[in-house]
């Protein structure tokens, strides 16, 4: 469990800022070396310096680390224009700066024993796996054992693909117009593949309707799933509440997405 020492708050510098899609930003800012304890999973928090609006930071996960020499000195985070908040982090320009907060959260759970991984994301919700990606080759996972199942409404929203083939991870793709890949939700490869050959954990990110039915594929098949919930927040440590989860225990309490998660094992929580 993350404490608050482990959070820091920092000005930070943007190194890039670049369209890699349409609607869809990659950003590069400056971050302590002690964000190489970070995992993936987590995320930090970004504000405009002396903006009332967007008046709250957003959240971002952390998509990949940026390092030197084996040191760590940025971050990157991947994102979707979906608002005037968003809109307004895509017009920044390098050597501009944010205020950040991080690394928060719960990340992604790697026991070691896994032998093949699934990993399933849809839209922006790839953004936490490439790095999730980039830490199983690191670890020394075999990442011919690892199979991305990437969908998007249409090609412009199937990201990162390159960056998973160059670890050498296979990558199955779907969109919902067929404009590449099978013309279908990534569910439905997915829970093909779940029924032929069961890997030994399944990761996913994505909208709500495709995490439901990706925890029921899990529960189906005795697969050990983890999810990461893309939750609004407005704080990102608990204060606020409004990032609330229900979980499946009979005494209706709940999760919160900013500190109990945003990462949940797929049997903890109801969606």
């Amino acid at each position: 469990m993350q404490t608050e020492s482990d959070m820091y708050q920092d000005t930070v510098r943007i190194l890039w800022n670049h369209q890699i899609g349409p609607g869809y930003f990659q950003m590069g800012v400056t971050c302590r070396p002690k964000y190489a304890a970070s995992v993936p999973g987590q995320f930090v928090m970004l504000k405009l310096p002396d903006q009332i609006t967007p008046l709250l930071r957003r959240p971002f996960s952390i998509h990949g680390l940026l390092s030197s020499s084996g040191r760590v000195f940025g971050l990157e985070i991947l994102y979707k224009v979906v608002g005037e908040g968003t809109r307004k982090f895509s017009r920044c320009r390098e050597g501009e700066t944010l205020d950040l907060i991080g690394p928060l959260g719960n990340g992604f759970t790697v026991s070691g024993s896994e032998r093949r991984i699934f990993m399933a994301a849809g839209g922006i919700g790839v953004a936490p796996m490439r790095f999730l990606a980039e830490f199983l080759t690191e670890k020394g996972f075999d990442p011919s054992a690892v199979t991305l199942f990437l969908g998007g409404r249409s090609r412009g929203d199937l990201l990162c693909k390159e960056a998973f083939a160059d670890l050498g991870i296979s990558v199955f793709t779907t969109t919902d117009d067929g404009s590449e890949g099978d013309r279908c939700f990534v569910t439905h490869p997915l829970a093909a593949a779940v029924r032929q050959s069961p890997p030994d954990r399944l990761y996913a990110c994505g909208p709500s309707d495709m995490l439901r039915c990706v925890i029921d594929l899990a529960e189906a098949r005795a697969v050990p799933c983890e999810i990461s919930l893309e939750s609004a927040m407005a704080c990102g440590v608990g204060a606020c509440l409004g990032c609330a989860v229900a979980n499946r225990r009979a005494d209706g309490s709940y999760f919160h997405a900013c500190i109990d998660g945003p990462v949940f094992d797929s049997k903890s929580i109801a969606l």
